[in-house]
Order: C-alpha cells, then sequence, then structure tokens
C-alpha cells in the first residue's frame, strides 16, 4: 500500500518533514477563528393556522431517567449547500409539529418536570469560520477548534439550539445540541430528518405522538424485578458536588478507530462459532470485542468484575399497549453484561457475546411493564431517585463502559436541499470508558468507534484492538 509520508530522502529527512507538516496543521487549527454573527431565537411557523394556547407536556417516567443535560452532534456539508435563511425558515416550519422543541422545561407546582409548549423558540446562531474545512479536521472533542462550532451546552435555557458555522471553502457545519430529557437519541434523529424534509417542502411524517398515558402502571402493580440500586438510587446516595472531580480527569483522552466490513466479519464469525449456538448481532459482537480489548488495555486484575451498560430502546418491546410510531420522546432503559477479568480474557469472544446477547433480551415487556409500575409506586413511597441523578458528574467508569451505538439511527438523512452531510460526528465530554459506533460515511459496511481511556491505556488499546487474539 501506497504510504504518502514515504520520501526518496534519508529517514531522518523524513521524519523531520513529517512533523513539519504536522505542526503547521496543528498550528492551523489552533489559530482557526470563528466569529459569531448573529443570535437569535427561531419560533414555530404556524402559517394561516392560528396560534395554538400555551400548554404543558408531563414528561415520562423514561424522560426523568435521562441525562439532565445537553447533547449535541455535528454534521459538515460541501459546497453548494442553502442558504442560512432557507434553513431557518425549515426549522421555523418544523417546529410548528414539533412545538415542544421550542419550549422550555420547568418544574410545576407538583415538583414535576414538565414541558412547557410557550413557543419561546430555539436558539439559532450563524457564524462563520476564517479558514477552508480539510481532511485535517478531526471533528474529535479534545480538538480546540470543535469546542468552537458548538454553542454552550452548560446552563442552557432552550431545550434545543442550533449552530451554522460558514467556512471560507464554502463547507458548512451545522451543530445541534437538545435536552435529553426532551428527546433521546432516536427521537433527535427524527426531528432533524423532519427538519430536512421541511427545508425540502416534503411532507413530515410520522407526525410526533406525544401521549404519555401509554406509560401509565397497572392496577394493581406487579414488581416482578427488583428496580432499587438498577435504575432507582435512595436519596442519601446523591454524592456533593465536586465528588467525582478527579485529577486523572485531564489523563482522558478520546480517538476514533474504523472497523472495515471484513474485519468486521472476522468477528462476528469468531463469536458466533461459541459453542455454535447462535450467530451474534453486530453490535453483540463488536463490543464482545471492545469490552475484551478494553479490559486488555487497562490491565485489571482477574478477580474484579467488569461490566458493559447497554442503553435498550424499548419501543418495540412494549406491545400491550403498542408504542406508536411517531412517538417522541425518551424510551431507554439501561442493560448490564457482568463478567469477572479472569473468565472475560480466558473465554472466547463468544462468551462475553453471549454476555451481552443475554443482557439485551432481558429487557422484555414484562421487565418494561414492572419498571413504569415500580417508577408510579415504590419509587415514590422510598423516596427514590433516577440513578442518572446520582451519577450525574461521573467522569470516570473504569473498569465498565458504556456501549452506545447509533448504528440504526437516520442521522445520514440530514438533508437540507443539497445532499446528505459528508461527516457525522457527537460532541462529547470526553467520560472515561464511554463509546459510540457510528456508521461510516465511505458507506462501504465499515464502522467507526469513539471511545475514550486513560491515556496510558489508550496506548496498549491501539495496539490490541486490530487483534482477534
Amino acid at each position: 500500500m501506497h504510504d504518502p509520508y514515504k520520501f526518496t530522502q534519508t529517514p531522518l529527512l523524513q521524519i523531520h518533514k513529517l512533523l513539519i507538516k504536522l505542526e503547521l496543521k496543528l498550528k492551523i487549527k489552533l489559530a482557526m477563528k470563528v466569529t459569531i454573527e448573529s443570535s437569535k431565537l427561531v419560533k414555530p411557523f404556524y402559517g394561516s393556522i392560528p396560534t395554538p394556547p400555551m400548554d404543558t407536556i408531563p414528561t415520562s417516567i423514561f424522560d426523568k431517567m435521562a441525562w439532565n443535560m445537553h447533547v449535541a452532534v455535528l454534521y459538515a456539508y460541501h459546497p453548494p449547500t442553502p442558504s442560512n435563511a432557507a434553513i431557518e425558515l425549515g426549522l421555523g416550519n418544523v417546529l410548528a409539529e414539533y412545538r415542544q422543541m421550542a419550549g422550555r422545561l420547568t418544574t410545576n407546582d407538583a415538583g414535576e418536570i414538565v414541558i412547557v409548549r410557550n413557543d419561546a423558540g430555539v436558539r439559532f446562531i450563524e457564524a462563520i469560520a476564517d479558514q477552508n474545512l480539510d481532511k485535517s479536521f478531526s471533528f474529535m472533542p479534545h480538538d480546540p477548534a470543535v469546542h468552537s462550532l458548538h454553542p454552550e451546552l452548560h446552563g442552557v435555557e432552550e431545550i434545543a439550539q442550533v449552530q451554522i458555522t460558514r467556512f471560507s471553502c464554502g463547507s458548512m457545519v451545522l451543530c445541534f445540541s437538545s435536552h435529553h430529557m426532551v428527546q433521546d437519541a432516536y427521537s433527535s434523529s427524527i426531528f432533524l430528518a423532519a427538519w430536512g424534509k421541511a427545508c425540502r417542502n416534503l411532507e413530515i411524517s410520522p407526525l410526533p405522538f406525544q401521549n404519555r398515558d401509554i406509560f401509565r402502571p397497572r392496577d394493581p402493580p406487579v414488581f416482578e424485578f427488583d428496580h432499587k440500586g438498577v435504575e432507582f438510587m435512595p436519596k442519601s446516595m446523591i454524592p456533593p458536588h465536586g465528588y467525582y472531580v478527579d485529577d486523572r480527569l485531564k489523563e482522558i483522552r478520546a480517538e476514533k478507530f474504523l472497523f472495515t466490513a471484513d474485519f468486521i466479519s472476522k468477528i462476528k464469525t469468531k463469536a458466533s462459532s461459541f459453542n455454535n449456538t447462535r450467530h451474534f448481532s453486530t453490535f453483540e459482537s463488536l463490543y464482545a470485542h471492545l469490552w475484551r480489548t478494553v479490559t486488555k488495555a487497562r490491565r485489571l486484575d482477574g478477580s474484579v468484575s467488569t461490566r458493559v451498560r447497554i442503553p435498550v430502546d424499548c419501543r418495540n418491546r412494549l406491545k400491550n399497549p403498542e408504542v406508536p410510531n411517531g412517538f417522541f420522546g425518551n424510551m431507554i432503559l439501561w442493560a448490564y453484561a457482568k463478567a469477572k477479568v479472569h473468565e472475560l480474557l480466558h473465554e472466547p469472544i463468544g462468551y462475553a457475546a453471549k454476555l451481552l446477547h443475554e443482557a439485551v433480551v432481558s429487557i422484555d415487556e414484562n421487565y418494561i411493564k414492572s419498571f413504569i409500575d415500580f417508577a408510579h409506586y415504590e419509587a415514590k413511597s422510598e423516596d427514590l431517585v433516577p440513578n442518572t441523578v446520582v451519577e450525574a458528574e461521573k467522569m470516570i467508569l473504569y473498569p465498565d463502559i458504556d456501549a452506545g451505538s447509533w448504528l440504526r439511527l437516520p442521522f445520514h438523512d440530514l438533508d437540507f436541499g443539497s445532499g446528505a452531510p459528508f461527516t457525522f460526528s457527537p460532541c462529547f465530554s470526553p467520560i472515561e470508558g464511554d463509546t459510540y459506533l457510528l456508521p461510516s460515511f465511505v458507506d462501504d459496511g465499515s464502522i467507526e468507534i469513539y471511545i475514550s481511556l486513560f491515556n496510558e491505556d489508550m496506548k496498549v488499546f491501539k495496539n490490541v484492538v486490530y487483534s482477534l487474539e
């Protein structure tokens, strides 16, 4: 394979030139200046339809389980791109259907978090960058230039924010951030796809369904599973502010890796050969591999217990009543795969895949209904809080990992009228042990893996991640 940095000069001269080239790229990125040209609120555009009266939507128990924070994603587009005015108009039109996105989160007299649909608006920021958007731009969270491409994510009043940054070459980067207690990743992707349709004057379908009555508890309730210590914790476990501050936070580094379709096929074949029991999914196979390689990189003692926390979308798991196709909000519960380090590393990869599979399928309709009943009765009577409240500031998951997967989400479909983006990236503060799977924009079956580890562990991880041993 051709090496673009292989020259005919002596090795020392080759290295010297490479270092100069990398240094120049770094200086360019650090010197990039982003100027905010305008910041305003975009409100729903109802056209000839009368403006609906202000009302409130209760948050569901699934919404309350979500992280109390803004989550952002970045999209990059090659020129030509639609004007900011056209994108803004499309936003106003889609907000007329997704009215809660232009509202505000507040607490009612009963102390419950609710969404006020008051049409206060979405923050819309227009910016320009003084450079071209070239291939050297990493879109990684440790890159200082990335922080200038998205709005502030802390202490935000708006439920949703948009920042459009135009580059000298004509390329455009759009950042969208939204509050996690209003929507999960799937709902976010559906809203963004609808926004693109509004910009192209296409019908928005399905329309958002927001009736939370489908999450009513049973009468009498049935507590079939133990949810205390899993989804809910005693209030006494809420740590004081700053409890999770650790000197090691500055040692966390996020990196991106690419698994080719051929490498993925080899991992799945090896995982599924375990006892010849079943064919494991891409998610189960890849996370079996990542769980084992991260554990190797961390050099954990064999007696240590490690687990994978897996977000499970409950939409298709709740059958009675069924969740409508257009349901908009959160519907995620966590599954946990657990193992001792010595078992995880000495058993074949299929053993880890089997643990992951069993954890995911355990979140079935009975479990979901038991969770709903527990949340409305036992959690309230015992004054328990969601585990996301207890772990809100936790930045180190060691010896565990979080398994995020956006493989089936239509984030690639955000077309404002000039085609799909050429790249897409989550914006996140590096949390040690946090991982994401994203389909590659190369569209060849490859998958991008975003992972955050301590620096020393990342060095080892790089040496083992592509090994099938």
